[in-house]
């Protein structure tokens, strides 16, 4: 047996302890020792039901998390929580520690023969006066959710601001309207969940303000304003708007947390994503691997690198990682971009490219947009919604769909991204035998009627 291998794991959510987890399958701790170092108090955590935790649909937050420290040290992974690592050292093949229980307590090294930089993303926050004010939360931890959590009991919130109107804007915005506050939500852009053409952000722009989520756009933010106490009391904008805030909730995006790899020297992509291969191995750098929300994938319809935060990347990185460090063969191979959400019983749904995306990259394209209902217009329960295509002009090959509708719209988009995985054209589409029944569908699904629409808009393009 050859000497024992020493794995060490910079981040102790999805993807890092997926890797920790897969690797110990393959490798029993005489063969490989498993460090992993989480600066937070969770591990193996949902970031993305946060907002269903604190809107109430989730009671308890450990529903929200998949595995504990102790359930990850049962299995043979030494994971240290409150464990910050505040340097990475290449040559040396070791990372220095930081005990955050103990702020006076001398740092450590530890040396690795295989690292995996699993540092996650953080919240948008711009420097805009007042915005550390008590009152202003970010989101992005269960610590993040839990102090949103404790202001919203213990202050008295009448009204509440979120600012930005993408996934986690939206989402936020329906948790509080669930904990009985006024929600206005400030968008700089045109609409809504820039995520979408403007097009199909205009739906929900429409449909939040129907449920009483009062939705600004082209309202950029400019400053927190705060009381005497200094906690947030309001949120100014562009053109001296005001808003009342009694809190405020930043749903602004979130960025790669990187800062520790690029003091390391180590490949960064445009958007400050770590960049790897295909076996999520670090490029140039035989023994670093990284995955989840601090990484860039391949777009396999426009075949760029993009930072796409999501849970279900995450944890596939991390199991290739796994295998890959375990002694394996497993690759990532890309990704088409796919999400959904909700707001309210509003479902907004999108995969491949947006229209500004096809544009960046060359592509000429033609688009389909329909109305259609989620089951036969008949049963009972039939709700509209809107699917709207992206076809490439020449060839026809699918691009892109968004999707806005009621009860059944969202996953629809799965379709799509399988059509896109697999580069087919959306004349092929028309021909995909889909389950149907009046309760499920009507005859054509509304996935269906916009590929045969596009086909058509592809042919008069010539």
């Amino acid at each position: 047996m050859g000497a024992k291998q020493r794995l060490v794991v910079i981040g102790g959510d999805a993807a890092g302890m997926s890797a920790a987890s897969q690797a110990r399958r393959m490798k029993s701790e005489d063969e490989l020792d498993i460090t992993a170092f989480e600066r937070g108090r969770f591990s193996s955590f949902s970031a993305c039901g946060i907002p269903y935790w604190v809107g109430g649909d989730v009671p308890e937050r450990d529903q929200l998390i998949a595995r504990t420290p102790e359930e990850h040290r049962r299995r043979g992974i030494d994971l240290r929580m409150r464990t910050e690592v505040t340097e990475i050292d290449l040559d040396r093949q070791c990372v220095r520690t930081r005990d955050l229980e103990e702020p006076g307590a001398e740092e450590r090294w530890h040396g690795f023969d295989h690292l995996v930089i699993a540092t996650g993303a953080r919240p948008v926050r711009p420097p805009l006066p007042g915005m550390d004010a008590p009152g202003v939360h970010g989101i992005q931890t269960l610590d993040d959710g839990q102090a949103l959590l404790d202001t919203l009991q213990k202050e008295e919130i009448r009204n509440a601001v979120v600012i930005g109107a993408g996934y986690i804007g939206v989402e936020m915005a329906e948790a509080l309207r669930h904990r009985g506050a006024e929600v206005t939500v400030l968008e700089r852009d045109d609409q809504p969940m820039s995520t979408l053409d403007p097009d199909m952000g205009a739906l929900v722009h429409e449909a939040m303000n129907g449920m009483g989520i009062r939705t600004v756009a082209r309202a950029a933010a400019t400053e927190v304003l705060t009381g005497p106490d200094g906690r947030v009391r309001a949120v100014a904008t562009e053109g001296g708007g005001e808003y009342r805030a009694d809190v405020v909730v930043l749903g602004l995006g979130v960025r790669p947390e990187t800062s520790l790899a690029k003091d390391a020297g180590l490949p960064l992509g445009e958007s400050g994503g770590l960049l790897t291969d295909l076996a999520m191995r670090v490029r140039g750098h035989e023994n670093v691997w990284a995955g989840g929300d601090c990484v860039e994938v391949l777009d396999l319809v426009s075949g760029r690198t993009r930072h796409i935060a999501l849970g279900t990347h995450a944890n596939k990185h991390g199991q290739v990682i796994g295998r890959n460090v375990g002694g394996g063969v497993a690759t990532f191979p890309g990704v088409v971009g796919t999400a959904v959400s909700k707001v309210c019983d509003l479902e907004i749904a999108r995969t491949g490219l947006l229209e500004k995306q096809a544009r960046e990259v060359g592509l000429q394209y033609v688009t389909a947009k329909i109305e259609s209902t989620s089951r036969a217009g008949y049963y009972p329960g039939a709700a509209l919604m809107t699917v709207k295509m992206l076809a490439e002009k020449r060839t026809g090959r699918l691009l892109g769909v968004q999707i806005v509708g009621r009860e059944g719209a969202g996953k629809r988009v799965d379709v799509a991204a399988v059509a896109l995985t697999a580069g087919m054209t959306v004349e092929q589409m028309t021909a995909l035998d889909l389950g149907y029944a009046p309760p499920f569908s009507p005859v054509w699904d509304p996935v269906l009627v916009a590929a045969r629409k596009a086909t058509s808009a592809v042919a008069a393009a010539g």
